[in-house]
């Protein structure tokens, strides 16, 4: 029988919603195209499936919650609401907790971000991919650049903190015209953005395309590393550090959500698809979710969370998941918490072998990655972690 968690401490809580007006080409994301969606029916199951995990890690305090999808501003201001109140009721909170929602910056989606504010959303994050039209339609993205503009101003107004995204090495794209794109976007008032390089997935529209070798304008690896390098120094002038590979955030509004993942702290996955990582007494064990909505939410009704608990991670794996994770971000991977976590050393011959290649560096006993490492973190992997 699994103990519940005793010690107090931080979780942060992700709320999966599966659901988006269409598929874009280049996601591969967990998301489901449906007609008809039963709110109700659905902020109960996520009523039911917190107050079960509640059982399990009653003694956590919850410092960051997500609404990740999909597309959760498809969700309405009382779904969002009564899950945020069930947080607060079931669990302690940090007094500065982090509420985040991700949203579309089309035009109905953005008269409810007044409603999200109100309902104790205090961190947006738009989903804007591109300032320019053309791209937008590529990308099959459903607002213009005139909507993101606008989106951005009101959400400016109402949000505490607001984060967007872009998307760069995307077709015929230019190094010129990215330049200008994100000098344009670091224009806006916001604390953080999220960068990144389009990647073509397996299972996507755009990945039949390129099987198929009708998906053209592509930047080659070379043009591909310009891009990168023009992000990091654009938004190095404009003042915003690169925490972590695709994140550029100013001096204390780096997204503690995602820290939490990349520090590998206790995080909590609600929803469709949604998997997790809780320290219980000394394990640490995995959570995983059916990916199918109406698997998942016939699944609760029924049966609650039972076998969404998993097997404990071994310390291999959880040396493992540290060292991928640890190493996008620019603080580095902890070499003391490393071989704690792993009962093993790091090959002091692998890491003169990556330092002599400009990979890798230590400092301060924090294994780091160069400029040129950022853009070969798989490789650095497999090399420290075969």
């Amino acid at each position: 029988m699994l103990v519940p968690n005793k010690d107090r401490s931080y979780l942060s809580i992700y709320i999966h919603w599966p659901f988006c007006q269409a598929k874009c080409p280049y996601c591969d994301f967990n998301s489901h195209v449906r007609t008809s969606i039963d709110q109700k029916e659905w902020t109960q199951a996520y009523i039911k499936s917190l107050k079960l995990w509640k059982e399990i890690v009653p003694n956590f305090v919850v410092d960051t919650v997500f609404f990740g999808g999909g597309t959760p501003s498809m969700m309405k201001e009382r779904t969002v609401y009564e899950i945020i109140q069930t947080i607060f009721f079931l669990w302690a909170n940090t007094e500065n907790i982090e509420i985040t929602l991700e949203a579309n910056p089309t035009s109905s989606e953005k008269a409810t971000f007044s409603s999200y504010c109100q309902s104790g959303v205090n961190r947006l994050s738009l989903g804007i991919q591109a300032f320019n039209d053309l791209d937008l339609k590529r990308l099959g993205r459903m607002h213009s650049s005139k909507e993101a503009k606008e989106a951005l101003f009101v959400a400016t107004n109402l949000f505490d903190r607001v984060s967007f995204d872009l998307m760069y090495g995307r077709q015929f794209q230019t190094l010129s015209d990215w330049k200008k794109e994100l000098k344009t976007a670091t224009e806006f008032a916001t604390e953080h953005l999220s960068l990144y390089q389009l990647t073509v997935e397996q299972g996507t529209r755009f990945g039949e395309l390129l099987d198929r070798n009708q998906l053209h304008g592509l930047p080659s690896d070379k043009l591909s590393s310009k891009f990168y390098t023009a992000t990091q120094e654009i938004c190095y002038l404009s003042g915003l550090e690169a925490y972590e590979i695709s994140n550029y955030a100013t001096r204390g509004n780096e997204c503690r959500h995602n820290l939490t993942y990349w520090n590998s702290g206790c995080f909590l996955g609600v929803g469709p698809g949604a998997h997790g990582r809780l320290n219980i007494g000394s394990k640490r064990y995995r959570t995983e979710t059916p990916t199918s909505p109406e698997v998942w939410i016939e699944h609760i009704k029924k049966y609650g969370i039972e076998k969404f608990l998993k097997e404990p991670l071994s310390n291999t794996e959880r040396a493992e998941e540290y060292a991928i994770m640890a190493l996008r971000l620019s603080l580095g991977l902890d070499i003391n918490k490393f071989q704690e976590l792993g009962g093993v050393r790091l090959s002091t011959e692998k890491l003169r072998q990556l330092s002599e290649d400009n990979l890798v560096y230590v400092y301060e006993n924090r294994l780091k990655t160069t400029a040129k490492g950022k853009l070969l973190t798989d490789q650095i992997l497999r090399e420290l972690l075969c």
